[in-house]
């Protein structure tokens, strides 16, 4: 499989605005390195911590093995666009399998599943719409690319 990013996502696979807008971000990464959308949609009933445990199988089946695991949790890290593109550019340099970002439903990832993950990311302490999550995800994965190609995407402020 070689270096290539992945983005498991659970959640709703409508076509709508979303994919739209995603899929204009994964051309632009697409320009830099191979991107793949996974989406999961998982039929589970139950409670919630059921429900988290049954995605979190589906996810761990969708991941390439072996694949450097990133979960987008509050608990995470949170970076600069800058810290993430160090990141990107040591996980494509370094790591010669893919690098999988996991994105959870509308309850999150699971505990143990974000345990398991090389690295947690946090895009920030606000609660988000899983479909806007993935948005910010694409976007923030091609401005890091833009800043390791030296593409005037990215602008520092002041």
């Amino acid at each position: 499989m070689g270096r290539e990013l992945h983005v498991v996502w659970v959640g709703r696979h409508r076509r709508d605005e979303w994919e739209r807008l995603t899929g204009r971000y994964r051309e632009r990464i697409a320009h830099h390195i191979p991107v793949r959308d996974v989406p999961l949609k998982v039929r589970a009933g139950g409670d919630d911590a059921r429900r988290l445990r049954i995605e979190a199988d589906a996810i761990r089946e969708a991941l390439p093995d072996p694949c450097w695991s990133v979960a987008l949790d509050r608990r995470g890290r949170s970076l600069s666009s800058r810290e993430l593109a160090g990141h990107l550019r040591r996980w494509t340099r370094d790591w010669p399998h893919p690098v999988a970002f996991l994105v959870g439903s509308d309850l999150g990832l699971d505990a143990e599943l974000v345990s398991s993950c090389r690295f947690s990311l946090s895009l920030g302490r606000l609660t988000l719409p899983h479909e806007l999550a993935r948005l910010v995800l694409y976007e923030q994965i091609y401005r890091g690319l833009s800043i390791l190609a030296g593409i005037k995407y990215h602008r520092e402020s002041f």
